[in-house]
């Protein structure tokens, strides 16, 4: 098994397993896990960039409501206060909005 070194996490196909690090922030825990399993259940086996951008997609779509991201639309349109408020990053807000389109 290959180490964690400058990964926040990792999924590990021949182990079924995921591995995070103990070095990143409690609420950042989920993002990484949430990005981990989408890796998981779509049983990539590399990291290419298209297995990388699936698997923020996955992440997206299971960490951000569709309604609560309607009120906030309704309200807001700052991608920033966006981001703060469903608690995700600018990268899984942006991959979200990406899934959506297509």
């Amino acid at each position: 098994m290959r180490r964690l070194r400058t990964a926040r996490g990792r999924w590990f196909p021949d182990y079924n397993t995921i591995v995070i690090s103990d070095k990143i922030r409690v609420r950042d825990q989920r993002l990484v896990l949430s990005h981990e399993i989408g890796h998981g259940v779509m049983l990539h086996d590399d990291e290419s960039p298209k297995h990388e951008r699936q698997a923020d997609q996955f992440a997206a779509r299971n960490l951000i409501c569709p309604d609560e991201l309607a009120d906030l639309y309704g309200w807001c349109e700052d991608e920033r206060r966006i981001v703060a408020e469903l608690g995700v990053t600018t990268n899984l807000f942006r991959a979200y909005v990406l899934s959506q389109a297509a």
